[in-house]
């Protein structure tokens, strides 16, 4: 290590002037040399000059030196730097890779980066996960934005219910009235979404009370919205005989009465302040009070997030193990059973139609069944399935004695698979190439053919301890 240029690196980086940190650092290494804490400052600078892949390369750089370690700060450092550069695909790998150490001391920020990763793939339902990861790491000194942005997930999601609960949480944990104002206003679209238009007033009322936000068009349009069905609801509703009491005393109305001294100015109603302690309570007992209270509440609220979270998390995963399944071809009634219930009902064409696709017509249904024999019993020897499409391999043991061997096509049906083509397979002379026919076709030698499949390469890497301004 050149120790005089590293340590102008140092001092040029601790000062902010990132270019010159750059290049000073840069010479401070050796061809070949792996210096994790060097690559990591540098990694750094190169956040602070916008150059993203240039920092993601550098943090690459830093994670061959194992004896440097901050494997997590590292990959989340370079998965935030992959995002910036518009590589989302790639910074998912980073920051799984940053979520698996365990001796990562802030993995919620690795799971923040990963939502939003998640996010601009429009992968929502794995970008849902990862806030919620988020939120429960007792490490995060706010759960607030990441309750947040699970409830914008639970929206896109078309769950509103469920955005509802996670953006009344997010508002036990935020700090500062312009959080507070912006998750009302998200609260109020999921009671709109919800149709629960009486509370989505109140949200938005709340979100724009001390003028911190301003709504735009379509949380307006959805306010407006909220109160002219609230307005309309409450012209068809009849006044109660309480109400129209009052309503003809003046109460409700614009008459300037006081519900509090009717009588006027005789203050008889007023609380006095020797039937109350309210007027001798001083400011500091009442916030002393307050923070009391909010901690007990806070203490609480995060019990009850986990276990709402933990059910979030079961609720997702049978979902995605459904959706997994589908995307892997797998289905009820399965292709095996499809195909053996279609030889059994070889000698009824009207219940063998039920098997074949829409479009395959009665006569080429017909035809197909002349190639299967009676009376034999079916072994299914394969199957090659994809989502929308299957091929099954069957040998059928003839009751003549030998096996015939076919090879049946499938197409997906809703949850089911349906056919839409049955062949005969041969083998030619040599014993080797496959030979097809299919009803009414002379046998034709087909290819064997085969794919190979390409493996993705994930790169791994992140961030320096010295880091500053969003990189660790």
């Amino acid at each position: 290590m050149n120790t005089e240029a590293f340590e102008a690196g140092k001092k040029a980086y601790q000062t902010g002037d990132w270019f010159a940190a750059v290049t000073y650092l840069a010479d401070a290494k050796e061809d070949g040399e792996a210096t994790g804490a060097i690559d990591h400052m540098i990694g750094n600078a190169y956040m602070k000059l916008g150059q993203f892949d240039s920092a993601a390369s550098a943090y690459a750089e830093a994670l061959r030196d194992s004896s440097y370690g901050k494997v997590g700060a590292l990959s989340c450092n370079m998965g935030r730097a992959l995002i910036a550069a518009g590589r989302p695909k790639d910074a998912i790998a980073a920051l799984l890779h940053a979520t698996q150490d365990a001796s990562y001391a802030t993995p919620y920020k690795a799971y923040l980066a990963l939502g939003g990763a998640y996010e601009s793939t429009g992968d929502i339902r794995n970008a849902g996960i990862a806030y919620r990861n988020a939120a429960i790491d007792e490490t995060n000194p706010n759960p607030s934005g990441a309750l947040s942005s699970l409830g914008s997930c639970f929206m896109k999601l078309n769950r509103p219910i469920d955005a509802v609960e996670a953006l009344r949480t997010a508002l036990d944990f935020s700090n500062g009235s312009a959080q507070q104002a912006s998750i009302y206003r998200d609260l109020g679209l999921a009671y709109v979404a919800a149709n629960r238009m009486p509370e989505a007033v109140d949200a938005f009322e709340k979100a724009t009370a001390d003028g911190t936000i301003e709504l735009a068009e379509d949380a307006q349009a959805a306010f407006d919205a909220a109160r002219n069905a609230v307005a309309a609801a409450a012209a068809r509703r009849p006044l109660s005989d309480t109400d129209a009491f009052l309503a003809s005393r003046g109460y409700g109305t614009c008459s300037g009465v006081d519900p509090l001294d009717p009588m006027g100015a005789s203050g008889e109603l007023m609380p006095s302040p020797e039937d109350t302690g309210f007027f001798s309570v001083t400011e500091e007992d009442l916030v002393k009070i307050d923070k009391q209270n909010r901690k007990m509440r806070r203490k609480h609220r995060h019990t009850g997030l986990k276990i709402f979270l933990t059910l979030l998390f079961l609720t997702l995963l049978v979902a995605g193990a459904a959706g997994y399944a589908y995307y892997r071809g797998y289905g009820w009634p399965t292709q095996q059973s499809v195909v053996s219930d279609l030889f059994a009902a070889k000698d009824d064409p009207a219940a063998a139609a039920e098997y074949f696709a829409e479009g395959v017509d009665s006569d080429v249904q017909a035809d197909y069944l002349t190639l299967m024999p009676s009376g034999a019993t079916v072994t299914v020897t394969g199957c090659d399935q994809e989502m929308t499409k299957s091929t099954v391999f069957a040998t059928a043991q003839l009751r003549e004695g030998g096996e015939q061997n076919y090879t049946i096509s499938l197409v997906r049906d809703g949850l089911s698979w349906k056919v839409v083509n049955v062949e005969t397979t041969y083998l030619s002379q040599d014993g080797q190439t496959p030979m097809v026919t299919t009803a009414g076709v002379v046998p034709t030698e087909v290819e064997n053919e085969s794919t190979e499949g390409e493996a993705a390469a994930e790169s791994e890497a992140e961030g320096s301890a010295e880091g500053e301004g969003g990189v660790n």
